[in-house]
């Protein structure tokens, strides 16, 4: 109990003392986290519908990028110091590569599952090709996506920790300090607060889910009720 109350006081100085150290690790850790992110997105989402309509691509490119996702993180930011250095730019080529292989699969397993019947009457209707991607495709292929770049997102914010090893910053700094100088109340604030941001990360895609697709909660109700 003495222990318990000894950490729960370590904690509580550290906050009172190096809240703005906090600050700047946290935002570090965010802004790692969401630019990475970004730029799977950018390559993530575009490669997944090539796949789609081209199929020979289909299994070198997602062979390529899960071969990349079985290496270990670590072992990806030590093979890129003697290209890249240290700091920021390794640290994220590895979260990039991380971060690719969900969004690129989401991406082509939601384009893929788009009703046969709904292309064929939107070409009834006299649609073009650029009218049928963005008013049939997309909104069919969102679902998959999101939850593509949502998985993405909690492996980055985990996996960022590991960044700091190389100089990127971010919430492993504090936890890299803790184990250095054997201090458990920085391993649990360095910890907690990449659990947290993970999971309020989760909350947040869930909400924004829910409030874009609003008519598949209504239906799910519509059929709970009956």
């Amino acid at each position: 109990m003495n222990e318990i109350n000894g950490i729960w006081i370590q904690i509580c100085d550290y906050f009172a003392n190096d809240w703005a150290n906090y600050l700047i690790c946290f935002g570090e850790h965010l802004a790692i986290s969401c630019s990475s992110l970004a730029v799977a997105a950018l390559i993530g989402i575009p490669f997944g519908y090539i796949c789609v309509m081209n199929k020979k691509w289909e299994k070198g490119v997602v062979g390529i990028f899960q071969i990349l996702r079985v290496i270990p993180s670590l072992a990806v930011l030590i093979l890129l110091i003697p290209l890249m250095g240290t700091g920021v730019k390794p640290a994220m080529t590895a979260l990039v590569l991380l971060a690719i292989p969900p969004i690129l699969m989401n991406t082509a397993a939601g384009f893929s599952e788009v009703p046969a019947f709904m292309l064929e009457t939107a070409q009834g209707l006299g649609m073009t090709g650029r009218q049928m991607f963005w008013k049939v495709k997309v909104p069919q292929a969102i679902p998959m996506i999101l939850a593509g770049v949502k998985t993405a997102m909690m492996e980055i914010i985990a996996s960022a920790a590991i960044a700091a090893k190389i100089g990127a910053g971010g919430l492993g700094g504090i936890i890299l300090t803790g184990l250095g100088l054997n201090r458990t109340d920085l391993l649990l604030i360095g910890g907690i607060s990449v659990a947290v941001l993970a999971g309020s990360v989760g909350i947040i895609f869930n909400r924004l889910d829910r409030h874009i697709f609003k008519y598949k909660y209504i239906e799910k109700r519509r059929g709970k009720r009956r």
